[in-house]
């Protein structure tokens, strides 16, 4: 193969997807047989099967037991804001991962205290093993699973502190800036990196994403004077939402 020239199941899983983009194959429109692509591009049946195979990859079809391949309905990505911390009172999970003002959602929780493991113990500059307490949450618009998020928090920062358990006590549900605060430990920066990876199949099942899916993780980590005192990842599904970022000029 020389330079430039792509193999025979990309050039026609190419000019399909052109065809879903442009909508000549309009969402739930059947994709062609294996049978008529062979026919239609003069490919074999092991390149026509690969090119179906790369589409449902994409996420752009999808199959259906007994019936067939389907073009699926495209969502139009919807923004989800982000600006940093947000150290105002009254801050919730929610609004510290989704900073839009106009944004409503609500979350569910569950946490429990764990052994850091080497890369959560090198993010929170701790010893793998060091207790930590891990919450998960799995935030909701309008009903639908919009973001999963799993945090760490070193025990050593918040352990027998009224904030020791994030979604319980006199703080309960309040962002992490707030109840840090609250054990005069003050959060004064924070960092995020962004990066995407197939979903894992149990978060694309909580998602409501299909195998395959791309999701986009936000790492994020708080500190307090150069102290690493939470930790968490983010993730969003890439096929529904877009991330925007509000960065204040200094």
């Amino acid at each position: 193969m020389t330079f430039g020239e792509q193999p025979a199941y990309l050039r026609v899983a190419g000019d399909l997807r052109k065809q879903i983009v442009d909508g000549s194959l309009p969402p739930h429109t059947r994709l062609p047989s294996q049978a008529r692509i062979r026919e239609e591009y003069g490919v074999s049946d092991t390149v026509a099967l690969e090119a179906r195979k790369v589409l449902m990859a994409e996420g752009l079809v999808e199959g259906r037991s007994g019936s067939g391949t389907y073009v699926r309905e495209r969502p139009v990505p919807r923004r989800i804001a982000r600006s940093g911390y947000r150290p105002e009172t009254g801050a919730t999970p929610f609004r510290q991962e989704q900073a839009d003002s106009q944004a409503r959602g609500t979350w569910e929780s569950r946490s429990e205290q764990a052994e850091a493991s080497r890369a959560v113990a090198e993010r929170l500059a701790v010893k793998p093993g060091d207790r930590v307490m891990c919450t998960r949450y799995v935030f909701r618009e309008a009903g639908e699973a919009m973001m999963l998020s799993t945090s760490w928090e070193p025990l050593a920062v918040t352990g027998r502190t009224p904030v020791m358990l994030p979604e319980e006590g006199p703080l309960g549900g309040m962002g992490v800036v707030e109840r840090m605060r609250a054990i005069d430990v003050i959060v004064d920066n924070v960092t995020e990196e962004v990066g995407a990876r197939p979903g894992l199949a149990e978060e694309l099942l909580a998602l409501g994403g299909v195998p395959g899916h791309v999701v986009l993780v936000v790492q994020r980590t708080y500190y307090a004077s150069g102290r690493p005192v939470e930790t968490a990842d983010v993730v969003i599904p890439a096929d529904r939402y877009q991330v925007a970022y509000h960065l204040p000029v200094r």
